[in-house]
């Protein structure tokens, strides 16, 4: 289990903060996990400000709400820049579905990062093919903090990390759910597109 490095109020001296990313497959926590902490920050009593893109309405219009059916409040941004606006001078700053902002979101992260803000990102780092995923690898990179979940093959126990689309549907993002989308083990998953190629 992550255990925070630091939970108490910024440092008068301006010390930087840091990146955690939290990234896994469809259904292996990641949303569970990123609301887990931010609660923490939030009995810590520092100010945290959280965001998702807006164009993830599945649960609720505003709310983050994990498949478990927790949820915190957020704040839906067209852009990954919206955020800097919004962030205003809060301790901690909370983002899901990451892998939906564009490149920019790096950036944004970085900043507020550098400004001595504890950064949170949740995202998918692979999408349906089993490639990287929009910005995920670069906020992998410059993250301080990598936590990787995994869920679990139902059909078999094993441990799932790719998030199999069930439909033949092309477009990189497509929202979906258990109707959707199964969390497959590297094999079952390969064996999957192999005879989806077909």
């Amino acid at each position: 289990m992550f255990i925070e490095p630091h939970l108490g109020k910024k440092e008068p001296d301006g010390r930087a903060g840091w990146i955690e990313v939290v990234c896994g497959c469809m259904f292996s926590g990641k949303t569970e996990e990123l609301i887990r902490r931010l609660n923490r920050a939030l009995i810590a009593r520092q100010r945290v400000e959280i965001f998702k893109p807006a164009i993830d309405t599945r649960y609720h219009v505003e709310k983050i709400v994990s498949h478990s059916e927790r949820e915190i409040r957020s704040t839906p941004v067209q852009f990954a820049n919206d955020i800097l606006l919004l962030a205003g001078d809060c301790d901690v700053v909370g983002i899901d579905e990451a892998q939906f902002f564009d490149a920019s979101i790096v950036e944004v992260c970085n900043h507020l990062a550098n400004s001595g803000k504890r950064v949170i990102v949740a995202g998918l780092d692979m999408d349906y093919e089993g490639k990287p995923f929009g910005p995920m690898p670069n906020l992998l990179a410059v993250a301080e903090f990598v936590t990787k979940v995994h869920a679990i093959f139902t059909q078999t126990g094993e441990l799932a990390s790719f998030s199999y689309r069930l439909n033949d549907q092309k477009a990189q993002v497509m929202l979906g759910e258990k109707d959707t989308y199964e969390a497959r083990s590297r094999r079952a998953f390969l064996e999957g597109m192999k005879g989806r190629k077909k």
